[in-house]
């Protein structure tokens, strides 16, 4: 087994490191590193898989131009749908509706967790790797975040060829990765609701 080749792997423990992960929004312009993006990755492809299929393949888009030109993209078809399945729109309309507004939090690194489009539990694979990728992150000081509003843009056709996603591959898991500009806060969570305990 091929060690992390970040050492910073082991300043947390599991548990820590699960407590510590935030929803990064907020990025310094530093570069994330190829050695940093291979230890990511090596997490994500460790990650539990249904059906022993390993399904999951990576996209890296680290050119800003380009993300921006992403995220440009995705904003219109992100608020149409937000009009359907929320009319009103609240919040999001406002944000998403802000020309200067990032969706990529001008974070310089994005990786995008795909795969081929069949196959039972594919997509729950990939979000398994992307828990693993973002916990990974987390654990070397870099700091992630599910980009979920860039995923029906990233399959589209004109987009998958400006990428390099094939035709045949689907944009599952979009994770922003970058070095975090500030500490983000910890949010409250939820006390685990337990429907049954049969002992």
């Amino acid at each position: 087994m091929n060690l992390p080749a970040n050492e910073k792997l082991l300043e947390k423990n599991l548990f820590e490191t699960i407590l510590a992960r935030r929803s990064v929004r907020a990025y310094a312009p530093k570069e994330v590193g190829r050695a940093d993006i291979q230890t990511l990755l090596e997490a994500a492809v460790h990650a539990p898989t249904a059906m022993h299929q390993e399904p999951w393949a990576f996209v890296i888009v680290q050119d800003k131009q380009l993300l921006r030109q992403l995220s440009d993209l995705a904003k219109p078809l992100f608020i149409e749908r937000l009009h359907r399945t929320h009319p009103n729109g609240g919040d999001a309309l406002d944000i998403f509706s802000d020309p200067a507004f990032n969706i990529f939090h001008d974070a310089g690194t994005l990786i995008i967790i795909g795969a081929q489009s069949s196959g039972p539990f594919i997509e729950a694979d990939c979000w398994l790797a992307a828990e693993n990728m973002m916990l990974a992150a987390c654990a070397v000081g870099l700091g992630s975040c599910v980009i979920g509003s860039a995923v029906a843009t990233l399959n589209t056709k004109e987009v998958k060829e400006k990428i390099g996603i094939p035709v045949e591959f689907n944009a599952v898991a979009p994770i922003i990765v970058g070095v975090p500009r500030e500490e983000t806060a910890a949010t409250q969570r939820k006390e685990p609701l337990i429907l049954a305990w049969k002992q």
